[in-house]
């Protein structure tokens, strides 16, 4: 099932197959990322997710079908399922260098208010490598949110996080999401997001299940999907 109405803005994937080796990890897969949207990306662990946010973020080539970006500029955020970081960094000069690579680089405010939103205050000035890995987690996804992109890509973002981190992250994130900036997020755990999402992406063994808009009870329309 899909709701296929086109955007100009979308970031898109159009018949799209990655495969490694013999092992096809997405297949004749044809997608759009919405501007505005809270956009859930859901499915078993294994489905094809992270492969799929890969493409979209141009860290990996489709084996066939194309990417399409509405403009070359389009500024697109990443958050890894497993974190990624200079380890030998604090956590502020992580951020810093970071928001340096920026060719239009957010002002330096940006950073404190990622500090506050994520909880990073009391581990600003810990090498990353010395840091838990909820810590480390919330590093990640500030590494992420540091340039201010238009297409927010979050894989399990509240992975390893405790209950009140992810709390102040859902709502930090819901208000991220605007007009201009689109906040999607991968995960295998939908009830985590009830209520934040205003579209949604099923994907199983690689294949696109359902994309719309979610009915009210989501959990009970992803295991509908499942079946």
């Amino acid at each position: 099932m899909t709701d296929t109405d086109s955007d100009s803005d979308a970031l898109a994937l159009v018949d799209v197959s990655k495969r490694y080796g013999e092992t096809t990890a997405l297949e004749d897969l044809t997608l759009e990322i919405r501007p505005g949207t809270f956009h859930g990306l859901i499915g078993p662990n294994g489905s094809g997710k992270t492969t799929l946010f890969a493409l979209l973020a141009g860290l990996a080539r489709p084996s066939s079908g194309r990417i399409e970006r509405a403009d070359a500029a389009t500024t697109v955020g990443y958050s890894f399922q497993e974190p990624r970081f200079y380890p030998d960094l604090t956590v502020r000069e992580n951020l810093e260098i970071f928001r340096g690579f920026a060719d239009d680089p957010p002002p330096a405010s940006w950073i404190e208010t990622l500090f506050e939103a994520l909880r990073l205050e009391p581990a600003a000035d810990r090498r990353a490598a010395d840091l838990s890995g909820g810590f480390r987690k919330k590093l990640d996804l500030g590494l992420a949110l540091v340039k201010r992109p238009q297409f927010l890509l979050l894989d399990e973002p509240l992975a390893d996080v405790d209950d009140y981190s992810r709390r102040r992250i859902r709502t930090f994130l819901e208000s991220y999401q605007r007009a201009d900036r689109t906040v999607v997020i991968s995960t295998h755990n939908v009830a985590a997001f009830v209520g934040s999402l205003d579209r949604l992406t099923v994907v199983v063994d690689g294949e696109l299940r359902f994309d719309g808009i979610p009915e009210s009870d989501i959990v009970a329309q992803y295991r509908s999907v499942l079946e």
